[in-house]
């Protein structure tokens, strides 16, 4: 019987660890697909307190690993395949084993959202990324573009330069929405160039990817752009297929909590992307992963107390 496990291995579920940990509640931390989440996959962070130089997403990961296994934290590399919620104990299933456990910490963030233009799937792995620090130095002194205007697209699109000889920014709205420092990092630098009110309605190539069909959204006109390689972020969808019929979720699939990351499960709590809506950042998934694991705590010492009055104070 498990204490506490944790699905996902992004700042929140290593925060809820490094909590668990220090409660000596000997947490189990489920990794998933890949070690770190979305974090990981940031070329720098440059807004989390404590690096005033910035820190790499991998980099970043790597620290808070060693810091909730220093307390006692179990990292399991395997993916969750079922959960079964309805009853004490939780029972929990991946590939390799299946565990019982007293409390869950739901952190499985989110994955990109797709185009769903033609050649999208066909190029996957091709010239089509959703990872710049992953693929970014196959496109030395190659031509890329980057979909999205958020801080992601604009702060990948920078990291792309560091190889690529030209990077386009496509973006739908007039207006990108990145932070300020950041759009004016771009604007400053020479390779980047940004080619606003469009969308992407085809990736062309034959083996690869040879360039992108965009769609101006004002005028309705099409043109062609010569690109190697496409990263798209265009937005996220969360990981919570495991939990629908399980937990509440809201209508845009995003597991539904309180402010103390109590979903409406008792000993089930969630933490970062899967159930931030509003404000993605590091900082945001750490101080929610703190919280659930906090509440988790709390929530075993209840139990506990319940069951032998006499252990209460």
């Amino acid at each position: 019987m498990e204490q506490m496990v944790i699905l996902g291995s992004g700042p929140a579920g290593l925060s809820a660890a490094i909590y668990g940990g220090r409660a000596q509640l000997s947490p189990l931390l489920i990794t998933g697909t890949a070690l770190g989440g979305q974090a990981a996959t940031t070329s720098e962070i440059e807004n989390y307190p404590g690096f005033p130089k910035g820190v790499g997403g991998m980099e970043l990961t790597q620290l808070m690993q060693e810091q909730a296994e220093r307390f006692g934290t179990r990292v399991e590399m395997d993916e969750v395949t079922e959960v079964a919620l309805g009853a004490q104990p939780f029972v929990v299933k991946t590939y390799g084993a299946t565990y019982e456990t007293r409390t869950l910490i739901v952190a499985t963030g989110v994955s990109p959202r797709l185009l769903g233009v033609p050649g999208e799937e066909k190029f996957k792995g091709r010239g089509v990324s959703w990872c710049a620090t992953c693929d970014g130095f196959f496109y030395k002194d190659k031509v890329v573009a980057v979909l999205g205007g958020g801080d992601a697209a604009v702060e990948e699109a920078i990291f792309l330069t560091r190889f690529a000889q030209k990077v386009y920014v496509v973006h739908r709205r007039t207006q990108l929405r990145a932070q300020k420092v950041a759009q004016e990092r771009a604007r400053q630098n020479a390779k980047i160039e940004c080619i606003c009110d469009s969308v992407v309605v085809e990736i062309l190539g034959e083996e690869n990817v040879d360039g992108v069909r965009l769609r101006n959204v004002l005028t309705n006109q099409e043109s062609e752009l010569q690109v190697d390689g496409v990263f798209s972020y265009i937005g996220t969808i969360p990981n919570s297929q495991l939990f629908v019929r399980q937990l509440e979720l809201d209508p845009r699939g995003y597991v539904v909590t309180d402010r103390r990351m109590r979903t409406n499960v008792p000993g089930v709590f969630a933490a970062g992307d899967v159930q931030e809506i509003a404000w993605r950042q590091v900082s945001t998934a750490v101080g929610s992963g703190a919280i659930a694991a906090m509440e988790a705590e709390k929530y075993i010492a209840e139990q506990e107390s319940h069951a032998d009055p006499e252990r209460q104070w």
